[in-house]
């Protein structure tokens, strides 16, 4: 199973909106809209990077209000 944090920015005024809808993606855990220079934070699962990486570009780059993502793997050394 692989893990990744989605970090995104958003048009204004979207990002609750944003995190309501990403949070109804299969594979997702967690989405919660925050301050700061991102404006929503996802935390996301699947069975490969592969699934993972066709989940972001899909599913969660294709939600309306979006303007930027940065997918930041989870690993444990």
């Amino acid at each position: 199973m692989v893990q990744a944090y989605i970090l995104i920015q958003t048009e204004v005024g979207k990002a609750s909106t944003v995190a309501e809808l990403i949070g109804k993606i299969p594979g997702v855990l967690q989405a919660e809209d925050v301050t700061g220079p991102y404006d929503v934070i996802v935390r996301a699962q699947a069975d490969t990077v592969d699934e993972l990486g066709r989940m972001v570009v899909a599913r969660v780059q294709q939600v309306d209000g979006i303007t930027r993502t940065l997918t930041c793997p989870v690993v444990h050394l």
